[in-house]
């Protein structure tokens, strides 16, 4: 199937790297001109250019998205920037690791409020462009317990359970919302490369209940994403895919 995305507009927060990074480029290689976030500008820097290379519209704003005042001023200056835009990518994390209260505002405050911010920050530019598509990076990590990951695993539940909420409440305004749940993926100085550093049993132990016998890549999240942001995806609206090689199988 071949996806054509020329003429959208595309959002994607915290995409200079890992997933975020993949989705932007997959969005961009499909025609879609595409502007991204993230607190670091070197990596922003980077991937901008990647996106230029790919001879789309590009734009790339420095945006801390626990700071509740940025995710409006950055939405506004990438609408500027293309124009209007047709796609909102909701991808950036916290990372709230453990059940501390640094782990849990940091779940709350990113993975969760940041989505909806940024959502309710960009359906006025998505209903000018007559409908559009929001996407949700949840997590597997938001179906099942854990005591390694307490904080970051209700976090992205609610992310899955907003999703449905959010695509009931705007499918009269014509805008799709979905939601992706990624299992283990892996990329140079990702989580699971530094787990598999320091931390190999950890890391020995998710590899092997993969039935692939490896973790993902983030091109595979991504090319999910460009199908549910595309017009191939134009009947579904309130779902979560789960995106994990069969990790959730066993």
């Amino acid at each position: 199937m071949h996806i054509d995305l020329k003429g959208k507009r595309a959002v994607v927060t915290g995409g200079s790297k890992g997933i975020g990074r993949s989705i932007a480029l997959g969005l961009a290689g499909a025609g879609a001109a595409v502007s991204i976030c993230a607190r670091g500008r070197a990596g922003l820097d980077a991937t901008l250019a990647e996106l230029n290379a790919l001879g789309v519209a590009a734009h790339a704003g420095t945006c801390d998205l626990a700071d509740k005042a940025a995710i409006p001023a950055y939405i506004a200056d990438a609408a500027a920037a293309l124009g209007g835009f047709d796609i909102l990518v909701n991808n950036a994390s916290g990372f709230g690791m453990g059940e501390d209260e640094e782990a849990w505002g940091r779940s709350l405050e990113i993975d969760v409020l940041a989505t909806v911010r940024a959502s309710r920050a960009a359906l006025p530019h998505l209903e000018r462009a007559g409908g559009g598509v929001v996407l949700n990076i949840s997590s597997i990590s938001g179906y099942g317990a854990s005591a390694r990951s307490p904080a970051y695993g209700a976090a992205k539940a609610a992310v899955i359970s907003y999703t449905a909420s959010q695509a009931l409440l705007l499918a009269p305004k014509r805008v799709r919302v979905n939601a992706i749940a990624p299992g283990s993926i892996e990329f140079p100085d990702g989580l699971w490369d530094r787990r598999k550093q320091a931390q190999p049993q950890l890391y020995n132990a998710v590899l092997t209940s993969i039935p692939w016998g490896r973790l993902g890549h983030p091109e595979e999240i991504a090319s999910v994403a460009v199908f549910l942001c595309s017009d191939a995806a134009a009947w579904v609206t309130g779902q979560c895919l789960v995106v994990d090689g069969g990790q959730t199988l066993g």
